[in-house]
């Protein structure tokens, strides 16, 4: 948690770009949900525009913030002697609130009063969608049905861009997700099982955070983007992608993917490949910069993968034509990259194309581009993923063969590629005033002979 007047600035800065607006902002954070029943839950994550502006993680909170009079107000219960007995005691919920510089709580019930009172009155109810059940029926309930784009907008411009003391939290996600990647890069040996590595990696993100960032991706089968089996052995020759972040205990994120070859060394066929993915990779950490729309990064990399394909005797003809016509979508059917911040895909649940799109910006049709989550001017304190991939996909390859789309050597791909997999390579990038820096300190090996020479040192010679 930070200090209250973080909290609190975050909370005026919010009120002054809703200044133009009548009514109020209801914030309604996350309940816990029961797994098997009502006494054992899932896990509980708080809800991220919530610890953004009040902080308390906690379950069933909810807030008030009157835009015309300014007044903001905590509704929670304080906790009954059979949840001391349980749980021991709690701080009081106007404790809570007054370490966010919230000074009026109450009841929870209450809300559905204040709530209501306001209806009566004609003013305006503004909240986001909801991306719970509970909150769901919650907004339903109290008589909201329509999400407001003005108050959407707001949070969505103030949370693209991270404050010094959220990078500080970025970099240590990052720091902690570095180590996760590299405990799984040291458990590879052929004749292991998946879930052994995904176990030893998530436990680092238990024992010093919160946890995984979202479901861990770790496979020999790279061309399925979210593969989350892990019960296969590991076999000598393979291409095995990770793909897994950790998130810190104040829930900010991180994300990194490797894909690392499960004999110590690439075969000359994995390394032509893995070489183009890592200069994609390079050239879209180059162009990141203030003003330079993500769109056209995407674009960039699009042409760089295809000029190298095009040598490699896998697409032929005009590469001009061969990006207008979205040719890379075949081997890298997602984007270039998304934001992030207290959701890995930060802020999605408030709308991909307002969070990922300027106002002059269109979502393209084409696969691949079609898929890219964020495409805006960048700038300062904007925090993305850099994660360009070549994926051989057998099922899309024949699709396209069958419809007849030019460009592609079918043939060559399905002689010597249909076993191939997949590979990609990301890390997590803040955009400064003059450029571009990587998260969470010291990189992971990425090129292909960092990574042979870390996966030599890590094995002590058993892959050699």
């Amino acid at each position: 948690m930070f200090s209250k007047e973080i909290y609190s600035s975050r909370r005026e800065e919010l009120k002054r770009l809703l200044e133009d607006q009548k009514g109020i902002a209801v914030f309604i954070g996350n309940a816990e949900a029961p797994a098997q029943y009502k006494d054992n839950c899932y896990k509980f994550r708080q809800d991220s525009t919530w610890l953004y502006y009040f902080g308390i993680d906690e379950p069933r909170f909810a807030a008030v913030i009157d835009l015309e009079d300014g007044s903001e107000t905590i509704y929670a219960d304080d906790v009954s002697i059979d949840d001391i007995i349980w749980m021991g005691p709690q701080p009081s919920v106007a404790e809570q609130a007054a370490r966010v510089g919230v000074q009026k709580s109450e009841p929870y019930a209450k809300l559905d009063w204040a709530v209501s009172q306001a209806i009566i009155k004609g003013r305006p109810i503004h909240s986001i969608p909801p991306s719970r059940w509970y909150n769901t029926l919650k907004l339903q309930g109290l008589g909201v049905d329509k999400p407001s784009e003005a108050l959407i907008r707001a949070i969505i411009k103030m949370r693209l861009v991270k404050r010094p003391e959220e990078i500080v939290e970025l970099d240590a996600a990052g720091v902690l997700g570095q180590k996760m990647h590299t405990v799984a890069r040291r458990g590879i040996r052929p004749g292991r099982i998946e879930q052994e590595i995904v176990g030893e990696m998530e436990g680092v993100t238990l024992s010093e955070g919160w946890g995984v960032s979202f479901a861990t991706i770790l496979t020999q089968h790279g061309e399925v983007f979210h593969n989350h089996g892990h019960s296969a052995v590991i076999e000598p020759g393979r291409l095995m992608v990770i793909d897994a972040g950790a998130e810190g205990n104040s829930h900010y994120a991180s994300d990194f993917t490797r894909t690392y070859p499960t004999g110590g060394k690439y075969t000359p066929k994995q390394r032509d490949i893995y070489q183009t993915v890592y200069d994609c990779h390079e050239l879209a950490f180059s162009m990141i910069r203030p003003g330079v729309a993500y769109r056209d990064v995407h674009l960039a990399v699009a042409r760089l993968m295809l000029e190298r394909l095009s040598s490699l005797g896998l697409v032929e003809g005009d590469i001009d034509e061969m990006v207008a016509e979205g040719v890379a979508g075949l081997f890298m059917p997602h984007g270039l990259g998304h934001n992030m911040g207290l959701d890995v895909h930060d802020m999605e649940d408030l709308g991909e194309d307002l969070v990922g799109y300027d106002p002059d910006q269109t979502r393209s049709k084409q696969l691949g581009l079609g898929s890219l989550r964020m495409a805006r001017r960048l700038v300062p304190g904007n925090v993305i993923t850099d994660e360009p991939g070549i994926y051989f996909i057998p099922d899309l390859i024949e699709l396209w063969k069958k419809e007849g789309r030019p460009f592609v050597n079918y043939a060559a791909l399905r002689e010597d590629y249909y076993d191939f997999g997949g590979i990609r390579i990301e890390d997590d990038v803040l955009v400064t005033a003059d450029g571009a820096r990587r998260l969470g300190g010291t990189r992971l090996p990425a090129s292909p002979d960092e990574v042979e020479a870390a996966m030599a040192e890590d094995c002590h010679g058993f892959l050699r």
